[in-house]
C-alpha cells in the first residue's frame, strides 16, 4: 500500500484544529471548528465533515486530543470531553471515517514535538509541561515517548498532592487556600490551581478583588500591581515543588513548556528560577532549565503527526 497523506487533528474541548502534516515540524493549517463536547454523534459528524473534506484516497488521521487514551480499550477519558465517555474513539473512527485513525494524548503529542523538532532536541530526557487551561505533561526519552500503564506518564497535575496552605495576600495577611475538586474526581490536583483558571481561582481566593482573567492578571503582574503580585507569587510557590520533584525523578535536562501560560517569558522565568533552587542537580542553577514552546499551538498537530504509527493502522477500513 502506498505510504499514508497524513492529516492530524487537535481536538480540545473547544476547538477542532485539522491540519495536514507536510514532514518534520511543518504542517499546513485547513480547518478550525467548534468540538461538539456533549454529544457523540454531533462529534463524529463534525469530524467526519472535517476530515473527509480534505482527504485523498490513501488518507490517514492522527489525534491529540485532551485526556487519557487506554492503550487496552482505546476510550478516552477527557473531564471536558463527555460525549467520549465509553467510546472506542480511534477504532470507532476508523470505521465511521473509512479511513486508518489513532488517538493520542494531547500532552505526550505536544513533549513528543517539542523533544523532536523544539527546544528539546538534542536532550536525551526531555519532560513537556502544559500549563494552558489546566496542567499536563509528557515524557520524552531518547526521542520515544514513554507510556505507561493505562496510558499514563508524566501526569504531574493530577494526585491528591495539595493540602490546606496558608499564603499571603498583597496585604500580608495569611490565607488558608482551599482543596478544590478536580475533574479527574480527586481533590487537591495541582491542574485545580497550576492552569489559567487556577491561577484565576487562587486570585479571588487570595484578594478581596473583583475577578481578573489570567491574561490580565499577568499584565498586572508584570506592572507590579500588589494583588496580582501576591497571587502570581502563591501560584509559583505551589508550582515549583512538584517541578522539582519531577525533574528529581525523571532526569530530565529541559522542560520545553506549553500552553497559553508559557506565552509570557518573565512567568516562565520566574518559575524556572524557583524550580532550579529546589532540584538536586547543581549544575543547572545558571541554565533555564524550563523553556517556553518554539512551535506554540502547533506541538500537538505536530506531536500528532510525529507519534502516528503506520503499523499500528488499519488498511482494512479501506473501500
Amino acid at each position: 500500500m502506498p505510504p499514508h497523506e497524513l492529516l492530524v487533528a487537535d481536538i480540545g474541548g473547544s476547538h477542532i484544529r485539522i491540519a495536514r502534516h507536510l514532514g518534520g515540524s511543518h504542517c499546513e493549517l485547513l480547518q478550525q471548528r467548534a468540538t461538539p463536547a456533549q454529544d457523540w454523534s454531533a462529534f463524529c459528524d463534525a469530524l467526519h465533515a472535517a476530515v473527509l473534506l480534505h482527504a485523498g484516497p490513501h488518507s490517514a488521521l492522527s489525534i491529540a486530543i485532551a485526556g487519557v487514551v487506554s492503550p487496552a480499550s482505546g476510550e478516552v477519558q477527557a473531564a471536558n470531553l463527555p460525549a467520549l465517555r465509553g467510546h472506542a474513539l480511534a477504532r470507532e473512527l476508523t470505521a465511521r471515517l473509512g479511513l486508518p485513525v489513532q488517538a493520542h494524548n494531547d500532552a505526550d503529542c505536544a513533549a513528543l514535538a517539542e523533544a523532536r523538532v523544539g527546544v528539546g532536541a538534542g536532550h536525551e530526557v526531555v519532560f513537556g509541561a502544559v500549563l494552558g487551561t489546566g496542567v499536563g505533561g509528557g515524557l520524552v526519552v531518547r526521542g520515544q515517548l514513554v507510556r505507561g500503564a493505562g496510558g499514563l506518564c508524566g501526569e504531574w497535575g493530577h494526585g491528591p498532592i495539595l493540602r490546606e496552605t496558608t499564603l499571603w495576600n498583597s496585604h500580608g495577611q495569611p490565607v488558608q487556600l482551599p482543596r478544590w475538586a478536580c475533574g479527574c474526581g480527586q481533590i487537591g490536583c495541582l491542574d485545580t490551581v497550576g492552569g489559567a483558571r487556577g491561577l484565576e481561582r487562587m486570585h479571588l481566593a487570595l484578594n478581596a478583588d473583583a475577578p481578573r482573567n489570567s491574561h490580565q492578571l499577568l499584565i498586572d503582574w508584570q506592572a507590579g500591581e500588589p494583588a496580582a503580585s501576591a497571587t502570581v507569587a502563591a501560584w509559583i510557590e505551589l508550582l515549583s515543588s512538584p517541578l522539582a520533584l519531577v525533574l528529581n525523578v525523571t532526569g530530565a535536562s529541559v522542560v520545553p513548556v506549553c500552553g497559553g501560560l508559557s506565552r509570557c517569558t518573565p512567568l516562565i522565568a520566574a518559575l524556572d528560577a524557583a524550580v532550579r533552587q529546589q532540584i538536586l542537580r547543581r549544575d543547572a542553577e545558571d541554565l533555564p532549565l524550563l523553556r517556553p514552546s518554539v512551535l506554540n499551538d502547533q506541538a500537538g498537530l505536530i506531536g500528532a503527526a510525529l507519534a502516528f504509527e503506520p503499523e499500528a493502522s488499519h488498511p482494512e477500513v479501506r473501500p
